[in-house]
């Protein structure tokens, strides 16, 4: 059976190379526009290319959610968002709304499409649904348990993801209006205001609407079971350093290795976390709200975060060749199919210590001690 790959969140340029540094072999981010964060830091049209780029440079997929629900009026802007996802050159889109999949299918075929989780998807029906519309992958309901996750993905050809660490949502999968009536700002428009963070209190009992952070990385081997081929982080609101933490753990726990759960917690939880819906627990347990204590822990941890993407992670081994000489320098770098030549400047006379060969060798096994997006 094949190793599901990790989807990773980045709500902002540091995130995206937290996320690729810390060995997520897909990511997934938002343009301003019809982008279920809006308050995110997000990437304009120059942002979405250069971290095209940049993904594409490392072997990395890139998505572009489009994933909010489109109103009649916003269909040439829509159209607009489209054409600069496309020519960024990504890998695919995350969609909610028909319209924006029927644009996608007709207009640019080749790019891979992924049904949200706000098209919640709770059954096999529903997938078999995402599947004759013309998506390539969905993304299964949070509230699920391992054993209807797997009757799910045995129900369709296309492959699934499940979100396996993050934020959960009261209503299912995100489909929730009580931010829209409270204060008119619509979680299936980008604007989700949590509410059901405040202290909503019911039979005595405080925070009464508010879930723990869902971590499902003590059951890798289930999701891998029941047939999930994505491993989807939540978080674009998030740091860079809970994009690496999370990345960091997933990968080990993923590959069967102790994972570090305490810096995980520290980082970002709500008291903790819980996995009561996938183990079928859906009690009082399940329920948390970020403390005092939880947010002061942060703080111990985010230093040590830092440094797990301060540099690039190596993907692909390559010889390099440097020489020099009076007429001038070059470097020839080859990863055994293609081959590139740099030239360089002309030597100038050395006032302290001369280039010798320990020295350029050094330099040249230091990659990742630039950002070179």
């Amino acid at each position: 059976m094949a190793m599901p790959e990790i989807l990773a969140p980045a709500g902002g340029q540091e995130q995206l190379a937290a996320a690729v540094r810390c060995g997520a072999e897909a990511i997934y981010l938002g343009l301003p526009r019809f982008n279920a964060r809006q308050n995110a830091a997000n990437f304009d049209g120059a942002g979405l290319a250069q971290a095209a780029r940049y993904c594409r440079a490392r072997n990395v997929k890139l998505y572009v959610t489009v994933n909010t629900l489109v109103l009649d009026e916003e269909q040439l802007s829509l159209e607009e968002t489209a054409e600069q996802i496309a020519q960024a050159g990504v890998y695919g889109v995350i969609l909610q709304d028909m319209a924006a999949l029927r644009l996608f299918q007709k207009r640019w075929p080749g790019l891979h499409r992924t049904a949200s989780t706000q098209t919640a998807v709770h059954n096999r029906d529903g997938a078999r649904f995402l599947q004759d519309a013309g998506f390539d992958s969905f993304v299964l309901a949070r509230e699920l348990t391992a054993e209807e996750m797997g009757d799910i993905c045995a129900a369709v050809t296309i492959p699934a993801e499940a979100f396996v660490h993050g934020a959960h949502c009261m209503s299912l999968s995100g489909a929730c209006y009580l931010s829209a009536m409270l204060g008119g700002r619509s979680g299936n428009r980008g604007l989700c205001a949590q509410p059901c963070r405040l202290n909503w209190r019911c039979g005595g009992r405080d925070y009464a609407l508010s879930l723990k952070d869902m971590s499902l990385l003590a059951h890798m081997d289930e999701l891998r079971q029941a047939g999930v081929h994505t491993l989807k982080i939540e978080g674009r609101m998030k740091r860079p350093e809970y994009v690496a933490a999370a990345v960091t753990a997933c990968r080990k726990a993923r590959a069967g290795e102790p994972y570090d759960q305490k810096t995980l917690e520290a980082v970002f939880s709500r008291s903790g976390f819980t996995d009561g819906y996938l183990t079928g627990q859906r009690d009082i347990a399940m329920f948390g709200h970020r403390t005092e204590a939880d947010a002061a822990s942060a703080g111990a941890v985010l230093g040590s975060l830092a440094a797990l993407y301060r540099r690039e992670t190596p993907l692909v081994p390559v010889d390099m060749v440097f020489s020099m000489t009076a007429q001038g320098s070059r470097l020839i770098v080859s990863d055994g199919k293609n081959e590139l030549t740099v030239p360089g400047p002309l030597p100038e006379t050395a006032h302290t210590r001369s280039l010798d060969e320990e020295t350029a060798e050094r330099s040249l096994k230091k990659p990742g001690t630039r950002n070179i997006m």
